[in-house]
């Protein structure tokens, strides 16, 4: 969680910050908890995490962004993700709102670490 001194700050130089449910997970995992098995969106999320926990994040974090209308549906930005520890992966990526996930596109992958 962000400290509101933390989201201060970031505000005070223009950083729009958001809060929001996780694009890959948020619902399903209600409902994988009540009646188990896997959802689409879960299995999505674990075959990111394969390249990193953090290429799961860029791609979450852009759809969430498209979701706000924080930033230009199908047009390039650049993301940065990673861990509870830190960020280690940043992508350029055109995304989609989560409607439409499929339709997001990384373009470049700019830097992730060898080891997850």
């Amino acid at each position: 969680e962000m400290t509101p001194e933390k989201r201060r700050e970031l505000t005070d130089k223009g950083v729009t910050v958001i809060t929001a449910t996780h694009a890959l997970s948020g619902a399903e995992r209600g409902i994988v908890n009540k009646y188990g098995g896997v959802t689409p969106a879960i299995l999505m999320a674990d075959t990111l995490k394969m390249l990193g926990q953090g290429m799961k994040v860029c791609v979450e974090i852009s759809m969430m962004a498209a979701d706000a209308g924080l930033v230009e549906l199908h047009e390039p930005i650049v993301a940065i993700g990673g861990t509870g520890y830190g960020s280690d992966t940043a992508v350029v990526i055109r995304p989609a709102p989560t409607a439409e996930f499929l339709d997001s596109k990384v373009d470049r992958i700019i830097c992730m670490p060898r080891k997850n």
